[in-house]
């Protein structure tokens, strides 16, 4: 007999990858969301539930038939955690995305903030406070409130700098916004050295699976197998895009908007993948191998659209990181457009 699967935000870029890789090891699927459209992969091959998660009654209706797992993509604060506690006797196991961004380093400085972090990172590094100040001290009010409470077998995945289809925020759009305008020279500051780990949702989707089937409670950091620098994200997309770009690097920080990426960090962030490892865990995808489809994906997402309509996340960023274009060259929209017509 199959075992059933629950996500909550099941058609979001990581809730996508979670249903794609449960049902290809044998899972059913049923996805919680807000409306009942479904991505073309996932059509046909999962059960919907339209739901509010922030409706209990709704939640608690959704899991009135127990589930194996349950996966919680869409979990930003402590009163989601409590949500869970109510629930759990109705839980296999319990899965929930938090995010790296917790950590902060030994003299409290966050990620922003000029942090300076072991190499590699692990998960009894130091976290903010937790509090409902912002996105990184709710998460870590969410684990707290998780951790004190739990009795089903929990996993709790903090992921970093994460890529794969279906994102409204794509780091990759950088890059991606200036080769489609022409771009001949791509500059990058600190010598294209910056190191922030990126994670393949694939690979979050697989460690996800993995740690829901071992008992217990655990706290792992997830991954890409390597921590590239942003050089060497920068020539996957060149890459994969099939761009004759030149990447070039400079020393320092960035000059204004000038080579400042979304990946951009003075000093490392590398997360230890080692926990994770001893569950038995194992990448199915690196950043090179999975950068020529996610760039096919984000470019057919932007077709005949607005930057920021095509990915509404992108907002969170100062403008001028995506529109700052090279002397003389189209607008973006038009080269958007033109893009593999």
């Amino acid at each position: 007999m199959s075992r059933r699967a629950f996500i909550l935000g099941g058609s979001g870029q990581i809730g996508r990858a979670a249903a794609l890789n449960l049902l290809e090891a044998g899972w059913e699927v049923t996805v919680g969301q807000r409306h009942g459209e479904l991505p073309q992969v996932l059509a046909g091959r999962v059960t919907v539930t339209v739901l509010d998660r922030d409706d209990d009654r709704a939640l608690g209706d959704a899991l009135a038939r127990p589930f194996d797992a349950v996966i919680d993509t869409v979990a930003f604060k402590a009163v989601h955690a409590r949500q869970w506690l109510a629930l759990q006797d109705r839980l296999g196991a319990l899965a929930v995305i938090s995010t790296g961004s917790v950590y902060v380093d030994d003299e409290g400085r966050s990620l922003g903030g000029g942090a300076t972090y072991p190499v590699p990172m692990s998960e009894t590094q130091r976290r903010a406070p937790a509090s409902d100040a912002d996105y990184s001290s709710n998460k870590v009010a969410m684990e707290d409130a998780l951790l004190s409470g739990v009795r089903a077998p929990l996993k709790i995945l903090r992921p970093f700098a994460v890529h794969g289809p279906g994102s409204r925020a794509p780091r990759e759009w950088w890059f991606l916004a200036q080769i489609l305008r022409g771009a001949e020279t791509i500059p990058l500051a600190f010598d294209g050295e910056s190191q922030f780990h990126t994670t393949a949702t694939a690979n979050l989707a697989e460690l996800a699976r993995v740690a829901l089937e071992q008992p217990g409670v655990h706290v792992l950091n997830a991954a890409d197998p390597e921590a590239l620098s942003v050089a060497e994200i920068g020539a996957a997309i060149l890459a994969a895009m099939g761009s004759e770009a030149a990447l070039a690097p400079f020393a320092g920080p960035p000059r204004g908007w000038k080579g400042r990426t979304p990946w951009s960090v003075e000093t490392p962030v590398v997360a230890d993948l080692s926990a994770a490892a001893a569950l038995g865990y194992r990448p199915v995808t690196d950043y090179a191998a999975a950068a020529p489809a996610l760039c096919a994906a984000l470019v057919e997402q932007a077709r005949g659209k607005d930057w920021l309509s095509a990915f509404p996340g992108l907002a969170a960023y100062p403008p001028q990181m995506f529109e700052a274009p090279p002397a003389k060259s189209p607008p973006l929209s038009a080269m958007v457009q033109l893009a593999k017509a």
